[in-house]
């Protein structure tokens, strides 16, 4: 009650914030006469003034006004178009580090130049994230007239390019690209060879575009780098073959034999299926038949226990993974993930964990191998890695306090330019799934018939080629768009808000392009011309008066009409397809139709619904239209997102025990690669080597003659080193100081007999390889502990806590494998001997060799295989060798 009293005297938290940003609005405003009396070199010049005025120690902030004036007289001058007030304030709010919620066709693209431009005067780089491809160039090259005109220089990361020019444009002052472009840059710019080779130059800003679908969506999914591993692909066919063999129990139906009694599914069926939680789960009856069709005794015996992953996910590719809904099979016979948020193909991306070779072989495709991972983050990771972070959507307030928790993210609602004055309808209920699809088809026909635009919602490939039969069938001419008919997507998308067009979508969510009522000229006039020529300035305006006339009729008929053919599991992804209407003050209506069959009706008790449509005795075609149904069908949403959130949340804690050991191994890989020290960290990591090994050999007091004999038989695997004899009775410490110092010794002789510069190229190129490998293996061990350590929670024991315990082991175990076998590698180098040692040149690495029968004479890389197969063994200096060090050493 006070808090209700306190917002109406006070206002909300929001609408304090926009308070003080509107006096900085007025500044702005007030100024803007002096920019308008600007010459257009006046204008450019601002650049300069304030990157000058940086340098003396002049912050952001305090240029704020003058550069939003800049870019606003700017953007004026070259596009004709007038920043708003309400984008200058969403302007600040992207400036402050947070998330400006504004509604679709406010001109968040336009609006993000405010402080694109203002963050890029340091120098530092401003990242600007888009959910695709065609967005991020898009943007880029719309918007990039403003920051050439500014004297900024701006690029764009977008799939298949040079890493010539992903350098470039990193090295730009603004760079536009997708998230996942983003992300793999990062995770491949630490596994290069060579400092030159990476691409980005650091993470100063980030401003990300559809951020709740970048930053929450997406989030369920960390982005992987992986290669080939052994080939298991024989299995997923087997167990392909088991599951279609196996029958699912259905628990909501209650099965009876001839006496009418009732058998518990469990007792004749194989498996269960959760498609709330997304699993499936074998029954005693199904491990049985599963023994039997595999002729095994024991499914779950130690041999067979890697058969229990491969059954798992069979099961859930046959279950939970469906044709035309989670991915498509295209022309070259591969199966292609559809993104269950925005209805677009992930081309490149596979299911993890054999789950992408379990669908292949459900659906009798070549199967891929497996792959290991070579590099992950996730998502959540990678963005908070920007020293400011920030971002714009229509809808986010419903996630607000996910992004709190994460990403210390605020979400602040940008009021709209014009009054919102569409109209939101109460949901209408139908018994099943036919009574509602023809209820669509009637509706559609209505509206068709008076000439208002209609976008028909869907929320898979599958139902939006459902509603374009019924539509075909009525005869009534449409657009379908979905991963299937992706290609003309920005110019259906444009053109959705003509008299008489019906549009049906799959997801609406970060489509990217507005829905003008009455058509979009330029997307008429750009197939006629390029932009900028006379033949387009002629055309343009002839489509411009067309839309206008258009628009009019639009209007007269009410406007665009939503109608969403069900309910998605997001609130957000309902909002985003409703907000596609009444943009800019502009008239409209949304509505959407359910039926008691849809999923998330018939997870979320559409049971009861069903039965006390039957109790009322409805006609099946006989609507419900009431709000307190809208309501459940909202609960039952909630429900789902904060099962996703606790999935998402699950998943960060995880990996933050991974990352930050992650930043800890690219730290020492970037100094190896900079040669930072190198000689000291080698040598650091033979003493700590050399220690490890004494203290773990000699535990007892007295040093007796079998810790001694096993201290011995350590340093001949590691150094290839003998133990002296007088050494045997001295103490820890002595022994550790006379080893090091030999071995240190050994180490500096090949250093000068090598010479320095060559030397350290390759122990850098031993460093990396022994680095990357054993990153690679605590990766792998990393999620096989994942995988085990769940099963903990059913012992009433926190899994996170027991992983962060037993990855830190884990992660000690690998940093001291690092320092062993890089220490002993560099100390096993020897010189080929029918080389004079005279003529070895600095420059070729490929003349230091390991001693092995295998080795190419060609081929002078060092590779894993030569590492694995290497002869372990020290092979002495020759006489030649070291009167030829002795008479370097003279000189």
């Amino acid at each position: 009650m006070l808090k209700s009293l306190g917002k109406k005297i006070f206002g909300t938290a929001d609408e304090r914030e926009i308070k003080r940003m509107r006096r900085l609005v007025d500044h702005i405003n007030n100024i803007e006469p002096e920019f308008e009396k600007l010459t257009d070199d006046e204008l450019k010049n601002k650049t300069v003034e304030f990157r000058e005025r940086i340098e003396k120690g002049e912050t952001l902030d305090d240029l704020l006004v003058e550069a939003f004036a800049t870019v606003r007289e700017t953007a004026k001058r070259l596009t004709g178009m007038r920043i708003y007030d309400v984008q200058l304030i969403g302007g600040m709010i992207l400036h402050n580090g947070r998330i400006a919620e504004m509604k679709t066709g406010e001109g968040k693209t336009l609006m993000s130049t405010l402080p694109i431009y203002l963050n890029a005067l340091t120098g530092k780089g401003v990242h600007v994230v888009t959910v695709n491809d065609y967005l991020a160039k898009r943007d880029r090259d719309t918007m990039g007239e403003i920051y050439d005109f500014l004297g900024l220089t701006s690029g764009v990361i977008i799939a298949n390019i040079t890493n010539e020019q992903r350098k470039r444009a990193y090295n730009a002052d603004i760079t536009y690209g997708t998230n996942n472009e983003f992300g793999f840059d990062y995770l491949r710019d630490n596994m290069v060879g060579e400092l030159e080779d990476k691409v980005q130059r650091g993470h100063n800003y980030a401003i990300v575009d559809e951020i709740d679908s970048i930053l929450i969506d997406e989030a369920r999914t960390p982005l992987i780098i992986s290669g080939a591993a052994e080939e298991t692909t024989e299995w997923y066919n087997t167990f392909a073959d088991v599951a279609t063999r196996l029958k699912r129990s259905y628990k909501t139906e209650e099965i009876k034999d001839k006496k009418n009694t009732v058998i518990p599914d469990e007792d004749w069926e194989d498996y269960e299926v959760d498609e709330k939680s997304h699993t499936v789960t074998i029954t005693d009856k199904g491990i049985k038949n599963v023994e039997k069709i595999l002729k095994i005794d024991n499914l779950y015996s130690p041999e067979n226990v890697e058969l229990t992953h491969f059954l798992t996910q069979a099961l859930k590719a046959k279950e939970l993974f469906k044709l035309d809904r989670d991915y498509i099979i295209n022309a070259d016979g591969e199966v292609i993930i559809v993104d269950e948020f925005t209805g677009r193909l992930m081309e490149g991306r596979r299911y993890s964990d054999g789950l992408h070779q379990a669908i292949e072989a459900k659906e009798k495709l070549e199967v891929a191998g497996e792959n290991q991972t070579l590099a992950t983050i996730t998502l959540q990771n990678y963005f908070r890695m920007y020293t400011k972070l920030s971002g714009m959507t229509g809808t986010a307030k419903t996630e607000e306090d996910e992004f709190k928790q994460i990403y210390k993210l605020r979400v602040i609602e940008v009021p709209t330019n014009k009054p919102v004055i569409r109209q939101d309808l109460a949901d209408v209920i139908y018994m099943t799934k036919a009574a509602k699809y023809r209820a669509i088809a009637r509706k559609i026909k209505e509206l068709y018939t008076k000439g208002q635009p209609v976008l028909v919602g869907t929320a898979s490939i599958q139902h939006s080629e459902d509603v374009s039969a019924l539509l075909k069938k009525e005869k009534i001419p449409h657009e379908i768009l979905n991963a299937k008919h992706h290609e003309r997507e920005a110019e259906i998308v444009a053109q959705a808000g003509r008299y008489k067009t019906v549009t049906i979508a799959t997801n609406m969510a970060g489509r990217g392009t507005d829905i003008k009522l009455g058509g979009d000229p330029e997307s008429f006039a750009l197939k006629v011309a390029e932009k900028g020529t006379d033949e387009y300035k002629e055309a343009y305006s002839a489509y411009a008066r067309d839309c206008e006339e258009n628009k009019k009729k639009v209007i007269e008929a009410g406007g665009l009409f939503i109608l969403g053919t069900e309910r998605h599991e997001s609130r957000r992804i309902d909002n985003q397809l409703r907000g596609r209407a009444g943009r800019q003050g502009d008239p409209g209506t949304s509505e959407f139709y359910l039926s008691a069959e849809d999923d998330l009706m018939r997870l979320f008790g559409g049971d009861k619904l069903k039965s006390m449509m039957k109790f009322l005795k409805l006609d099946e075609d006989e609507e419900i239209r009431h709000k307190q149904i809208t309501k459940v069908v909202e609960n039952a949403q909630k429900r789902i997102e904060s099962r996703n959130f606790s999935s998402r949340k699950s998943l960060i804690e995880y990996d933050d025990v991974n990352n930050t050991q992650r930043e800890v191994i690219y730290t020492q890989r970037d100094q190896v690669l900079k040669n930072e020290e190198l000689k000291e960290l080698i040598l650091s990591m033979m003493r700590e080597t050399v220690e490890e090994t004494v203290n773990s050999a000699l535990v007892s007091e007295g040093h007796e003659e079998g810790e001694m004999n096993l201290l011995q038989d350590k340093f001949r695997e590691i150094f290839d080193y003998e133990l002296p004899e007088n050494l045997r009775n001295e103490d820890k410490e002595t022994i550790i100081d006379k080893v090091y110092g030999d071995l240190s010794e050994r180490y500096n002789m090949k250093e000068q007999l090598i010479g320095e510069e060559t030397f350290r190229r390759i122990e850098r190129y031993i460093m990396l390889e022994v680095l990357d490998q054993k990153w690679r293996q605590h990766l792998k061990d990393l999620t096989e502990l994942r995988e085990g350590i769940r099963l903990r929670s059913y012992g009433q024991r926190n899994p996170i806590h027991d992983y962060k315990i037993v990855g830190f082991d884990i992660y000690n175990e690998m940093i001291d494998a690092i320092k062993r076998e890089t220490s002993s590698f560099i100390l096993k180098l020897r010189l080929r001997e029918e080389e004079e040692t005279a003529n070895l040149k600095r420059e070729e690495v490929k003349n230091v060799k390991y001693e092995h029968e295998n080795i190419d004479e060609n081929d002078g890389e060092f590779t894993e295989t030569d590492r694995q197969e290497a002869v372990q063994q020290e092979v002495p200096l020759s006489r030649r060798e070291r009167r030829e060090l002795e008479r370097k050493n003279k000189k």
